[in-house]
């Protein structure tokens, strides 16, 4: 007689994500109260969950920023039709994304509705990046090379029109820094470039505990108006490739279209070199998607709003004050323990409801670690902790004292530990492929009605033909997501194209992405 089949655990997400990962991820959003969708379409509130996930992130970021020389300042929201157009290609490259404001004022009409009344003199567009409009300070800033470098940084808000908007990934309005400089020389502008996709690898890796491929961006794939793109690639849980951050060397290009000129040290007029680099709030929606499971969020300790969080057990009215009061003790005298620099954030859950709905709630914001303290474990002198990278019903029962002494190698170890269990996933899911017939395999999912999770990155050899990406892109939705930088310790392995049968330089990363 067959067996019957196990019922799947429950889970606190559904679907899980090898049922539905794109809903999945709403529902992780959603169940971790970290942003919703606003009555803007194609808009977001970021909740302050979400919102303190992000501020993080901004601060590690800048002082980053800040210990590499850079400063920063903030230019107008509103940017001339006329200085996007300046620079063809940057204009058509974002054109189709553009937000246009014609008016300048509301008047109420004849039947009482208000309609745009006082149209002006040049259409503003709303900043989908800012190079064209800080040019133009910068053309106004820089005299002689004695000027050089400007290494200037905003954190701002952008707009792109998006059709089909999925929080923190694609949103019409969204959060980042853009990173804009200015250089005497091709060399130093080109230095800056690799500099800063550096800042972001490390950011990424050592806060986010994100293991990311570097590279260079196909032509194809180039920010508009650039002259190389970089970017750091990493591959979520469903095997698609997500790009976290990108550095452009934007040559003379973007100087010439906006006048920036300087006195060369010769004394001739020379026009400057510039770069831009930026990281957005998409990269949240990175981190659900590479360390999140079917319980919710996960969050690395290092960008956590809250990493400790104390759970007081108030079963009885007579021993609620003593149990508030000690954990109240021992959150002070976590506090007191640095973290990477900085004190722990410790939290004391006061709520009055059930134990059991605050410790859900808790493991599905992803807080790092959970500690139930109860009238036993006054008597005891305990406290049981959980990890949230381990099993949910996982504990560990040890001495207030012990926890206090432990609680930094706790966070520390699974910092740590999510950043190997990315990396083991990455390298599980990247295989080196030297035929079309694996290729196109590898890409193709067996159920094409209901598509399993599948693909990865593929290491595989391109003869630099734009003709290859775009036949490839159509038929599998699958681009080059980078090329990888020249590395004298490691030379790249030369060989066959297995699209054309052309020679090939290096292998490069294909996916499919967001």
């Amino acid at each position: 007689m067959a067996q019957p089949t196990p019922a799947a655990a429950r889970t606190a997400i559904t679907p899980r994500r090898d049922e539905d990962f794109p809903e999945w991820y709403q529902q992780v959003i959603r169940a971790a109260a970290m942003a919703e969708p606003s009555d803007v379409r194609g808009c977001m509130v970021i909740r302050p969950w979400g919102y303190g996930i992000w501020e993080n992130m901004q601060h590690h970021l800048d002082v980053m920023f800040r210990a590499t020389g850079h400063r920063n300042a903030y230019f107008p929201l509103f940017i001339p039709l006329s200085y996007l157009a300046k620079e063809a290609e940057h204009v058509e490259g974002f054109a189709k994304e553009c937000a246009v404001v014609t008016h300048s004022r509301l008047e109420a009409n004849a039947e009482g509705k208000l309609v745009p009344s006082s149209p002006l003199t040049e259409p503003l567009v709303v900043r989908p990046t800012s190079e064209t409009i800080i040019g133009a300070s910068y053309a106004k800033w820089v005299q002689s090379y004695r000027d050089l470098p400007i290494l200037i940084n905003q954190w701002c808000n952008v707009v792109r029109w998006e059709m089909r908007p999925r929080i923190f990934l694609r949103t019409t309005e969204f959060l980042w820094q853009e990173g804009h400089t200015v250089h005497e020389t091709e060399g130093e502008a080109r230095a800056e470039t690799k500099q800063m996709l550096d800042v972001y690898e490390t950011f990424v890796r050592d806060h986010l505990a994100i293991p990311v491929v570097s590279g260079e961006k196909s032509e194809s794939e180039r920010f508009p108006g650039a002259v190389q793109t970089l970017c750091i690639e990493a591959l979520a849980q469903d095997r698609k490739a997500i790009q976290a951050g990108t550095s452009h060397f934007l040559g003379q290009n973007f100087a010439r279209a906006s006048g920036i000129q300087f006195q060369s040290r010769t004394g001739t007029q020379e026009y400057a070199w510039t770069t831009s680099w930026g990281m957005t709030t998409r990269l949240i929606g990175t981190m659900i998607m590479v360390h999140s499971d079917d319980d919710g969020l996960v969050l690395p300790p290092r960008i956590a709003p809250t990493q400790i969080v104390i759970l007081p057990i108030t079963p009885k009215e007579e021993t609620r004050d003593r149990v508030l009061e000690a954990a109240d003790k021992l959150a002070a005298k976590l506090r007191e323990q640095i973290f990477f620099g900085a004190p722990l954030e410790v939290e004391v859950d006061r709520r009055e409801m059930g134990g059991g709905l605050k410790n859900w709630e808790w493991i599905k914001k992803g807080v790092p670690l959970r500690v139930e303290l109860g009238p036993r474990d006054l008597e005891s002198g305990t406290v049981a902790v959980s990890r949230r990278d381990q099993a949910v019903k996982s504990k560990e029962t040890i001495t207030s004292d012990d926890f206090v002494g432990r609680a930094v190698e706790l966070l520390t170890s699974m910092q740590q530990n999510l950043l190997e269990r990315a990396a083991q996933f990455r390298e599980a899911n990247t295989r080196k492929i030297d035929t079309k017939e694996e290729f196109y395999a590898f890409f193709t999912p067996k159920d094409s009605a209901r598509p399993e999770i599948h693909g990865g990155f593929a290491l595989s050899h391109w003869d630099g033909s734009r003709g290859v990406e775009e036949q490839i892109k159509n038929d599998l939705k699958v681009t080059i997501r980078c090329i990888p930088l020249d590395d004298p310790a490691n030379p790249p392995e030369a060989g066959t194209c297995p699209f054309t049968g052309n020679p090939s330089a290096r292998r490069v990363y294909w996916a499919k992405a967001y």
